[in-house]
C-alpha cells in the first residue's frame, strides 16, 4: 500500500479505482481500516464505480506516529484528511464517509473547507459539547491505566462493557494501535470535540446521520443535535443488526444521489 507523508507521521493508503465519484472513508478512534471491517463498520464494501480511497489515520493500523496527544487532536487529522485529499482528488468535491473519530474529523474539515465535500454520510457521532466532558475525564484514565498496569488491565474493563444491541453478533475486536502509543491517542481525543454547533449549522452539504441505540460512547442525542443543527441532514437510527445491514446501501445511495 502506497504511504502518504504528513507532519509526524507516515499514512497508509489504499485506492480503489472503478472510476466514478471520489469517496474517501476514514474509521474510529482505536481502529482501523481492518478494524472496521471486522465491526461492519466497512460501508465501502457495498460500493462500485467509485474512487474509495481509504486508509489509516495517524497512529493507527498501519500508519506510524508520534507519543505527542496534540498529534491526535480532531483539527489535526482534519489536516490530515484534507491535505490526503488535495493529493489525491485535487480540486474535485468528495463523499466522505466515517465513524465517531471519523466524523469529528470529517466535521472539522468541512468546516473549514465547505467546498471540499458533496455530501458526508456520518457513523455514530461520538460524544460531544454537554457530553464531552465525562467521556474525556474517561480517556484520561484509561491513559493513566494502561501506563501503569498495561494493555491487559484496560482490555480487560472495555471487553466488558456491554455492546450496542444493533452491533450483537460482529466479533470482539481490540485496538489496532502500538501500545506505546495509545495514550497518546487517548489523550488527543480527550482534547477533542465536535465544532462549534454555530460552525456547523453553516454546513451547507447534504448529510445522513447513521446512529444506533445504547451507546453511551455514541449517544443518539449527538446525532439528533447534529440533524437540528446541518441544515440539509436526516437521520437513521439503528437497533438491530438488520439495521446495521442496511448501512452500505445507504452510503450507495447518499454517493449517487449527493455524487
Amino acid at each position: 500500500m502506497p504511504t502518504f507523508r504528513v507532519p509526524g507521521a507516515d499514512l497508509d493508503v489504499e485506492l480503489s479505482d472503478e472510476g466514478g465519484h471520489p469517496v474517501v472513508q476514514l474509521h474510529g478512534l482505536t481502529s482501523s481500516r481492518h478494524r472496521d471491517r471486522l465491526m461492519d463498520l466497512d460501508l465501502g464494501r457495498g460500493l462500485s464505480r467509485t474512487r474509495l480511497l481509504r486508509y489509516d489515520a495517524r497512529g493507527h493500523g498501519h500508519s506510524t506516529g508520534r507519543t505527542v496527544p496534540e498529534d491526535y487532536r480532531w483539527p489535526v487529522l482534519a489536516d490530515d484528511l484534507l491535505n490526503l485529499l488535495d493529493h489525491w482528488f485535487p480540486g474535485e468535491q468528495v463523499h466522505g464517509v466515517g465513524p465517531s473519530m471519523g466524523t469529528g474529523t470529517l466535521l472539522h474539515a468541512a468546516v473549514r473547507d465547505p467546498g471540499r465535500f458533496a455530501g458526508l454520510t456520518l457513523l455514530v457521532p461520538p460524544t460531544a459539547w454537554r457530553t464531552r466532558a465525562a467521556k474525556a475525564d474517561l480517556y484520561r484514565n484509561n491513559a493513566r491505566l494502561i501506563e501503569e498496569q498495561g494493555l491487559d488491565a484496560f482490555l480487560g474493563a472495555d471487553l466488558t462493557a456491554p455492546r450496542p444491541p444493533a452491533t450483537v453478533g460482529t466479533p470482539e475486536t481490540v485496538p489496532d494501535v502500538a501500545e506505546h502509543l495509545l495514550p497518546s491517542l487517548l489523550r488527543g481525543a480527550a482534547m477533542s470535540d465536535l465544532p462549534a454547533p454555530e460552525a456547523i449549522s453553516a454546513i451547507k452539504v447534504p448529510t445522513t446521520v447513521l446512529a444506533w441505540i445504547d451507546d453511551p460512547a455514541h449517544p443518539v442525542s449527538t446525532a439528533e443535535a447534529l440533524v437540528g443543527l446541518l441544515p440539509k441532514a436526516t437521520l437513521e437510527v439503528a437497533h438491530t443488526p438488520a439495521d446495521l445491514a442496511r448501512w452500505p446501501s445507504i452510503l450507495c445511495e447518499d454517493v449517487e444521489r449527493h455524487g
